[in-house]
């Protein structure tokens, strides 16, 4: 009987071969891959940066029984993404953990920071692909630092973390 793989399970195996290459573990940059599994890499800036470690650390500050990471992997059936920060309860943890690395499903809360290199277009396909994989909500930090929050539909506030600043 022939298996079967999901492109999220093709796209784990395709992350595998990416970071074992010693070529590629000192890249000075965020790497993801697309549907067809090459590289997409960003710059990284001082100000994206930032605003990462102001969300983790209100992240871990407002929420209890979980945690907050910077740039967690996610395999998507578009290719391997990487959300700026995320945050998962314990169980979602243990959850994702179960999938393999990178994960296959989404923690409670992936955030993305907008930078230079991505628009909005990019960022609702990432939206769509954290949603399908399982993620509750997905905030987009804009470069003025507003943080917009999504479910289903754009929300006023997070329902996961309702006294998160709207502005970062």
């Amino acid at each position: 009987m022939p298996t079967t793989t999901t492109p999220a399970e093709e796209h784990q195996e395709r992350w595998q071969e990416i970071v074992k290459d010693p070529l590629l573990s000192e890249l000075p940059y965020k790497v993801e891959t697309n549907r067809r599994g090459q590289i997409v890499l960003s710059p990284h800036k001082n100000r994206h940066s930032r605003q990462q470690k102001l969300i983790l650390k209100h992240l871990d500050r407002r929420l209890g029984s979980g945690e907050a990471f910077p740039e967690w992997a996610l395999a998507t059936s578009e290719g391997v993404k990487v959300p700026d920060v995320i945050w998962a309860s314990d169980d979602r943890l243990a959850n994702m953990e179960e999938t393999g690395d990178p994960a296959t499903l989404a923690p409670e809360i992936c955030v993305e920071v907008m930078s230079d290199s991505n628009d909005w277009d990019e960022v609702h396909e990432k939206q769509s692909l954290y949603r399908e994989a399982g993620a509750d909500e997905v905030w987009v930090v804009e470069a003025d630092g507003s943080v917009r929050f999504f479910a289903d539909d754009e929300l006023e506030c997070s329902g996961l973390v309702p006294d998160f600043p709207s502005s970062i």
